[in-house]
């Protein structure tokens, strides 16, 4: 079944003061219904994660894709979108707390299920939503699309209450094999209830279609792969259909 949406901006406020703009949608019905945060790749909250808040919607789940940068930034370049993500990386608690603020926001609007509230990101998203569980936060599901797995604050046991879905491209050099291994060890190590999923042929970024010129543009190893991305989307849509429906 595929809803009717409707969708908006709302302005919320970082620990840091930041002002952050987030991308709203949410189907049309009398319900409430459980949500789920979108955290961004490292360009911003661009039109990519827009599409995928109001294909959540659709599917009956209220989603805020959420500001990282402030004032809603966007970039196409790596040098830009670098030094924007890196100033997030300056201070330990920049990321969790810009994403809990967004999950506040998302969780405190009319028609959302507090009780049930999920994350899912992409790339430098998929690292700020894992840190965001990491932390403890309320959370009962969190996917991952070609995340960026490395922290400075490994899982604890006990502590993280999602159960967790890595979605990784077999050929992914920036994040690499290793670094799903080491991953693996964390989440076992915290006993934390996690699948890893990799994708034959699949590189960075294998979930969105602008990956190729991307890559082009900006000489990055980068690529597209549809049935990766596919593949991945209906195991997100399995999990989250799991925990909140």
């Amino acid at each position: 079944m595929s809803f009717a949406i409707h969708t908006r901006e709302i302005e919320y406020s970082a620990p840091d003061g930041e002002r952050l703009i987030g991308y709203f949608a949410a189907p049309v019905t009398d319900e409430p219904v459980a949500g789920v945060i979108v955290a961004p790749e490292w360009w911003g909250r661009n039109d990519y994660t827009e599409q995928r808040a109001r294909e959540l919607a659709e599917h009956g789940f209220a989603a805020l894709a959420i500001d990282m940068y402030g004032d809603k930034k966007v970039t196409t370049d790596v040098p830009q979108a670098s030094a924007w993500m890196n100033q997030t990386f300056e201070q330990p608690d920049t990321i969790v707390n810009r994403a809990q603020a967004g999950l506040n926001a998302l969780a405190a609007q009319p028609g959302v299920n507090a009780e049930k509230l999920a994350a899912i990101g992409f790339c430098y998203g998929g690292k700020v939503v894992l840190d965001l569980v990491r932390s403890g936060a309320d959370l009962k599901a969190v996917a991952t699309f070609h995340a960026v797995l490395a922290t400075g604050t490994p899982a604890e046991k006990g502590k993280v209450k999602a159960e967790i879905l890595v979605l990784h491209g077999e050929l992914d050099s920036m994040v690499t094999l290793d670094d799903v291994a080491s991953f693996r060890q964390e989440m076992h190590d915290a006993e934390v209830d996690h699948e890893v999923i990799i994708f034959e042929d699949a590189k960075h970024g294998f979930s969105n279609p602008l990956a190729d010129e991307r890559a082009k543009a900006n000489n990055v190893d980068l690529g597209y792969n549809a049935e990766a991305e596919r593949q991945g989307l209906e195991a997100m849509y399995e999990l989250l259909d799991k925990h909140l429906k």
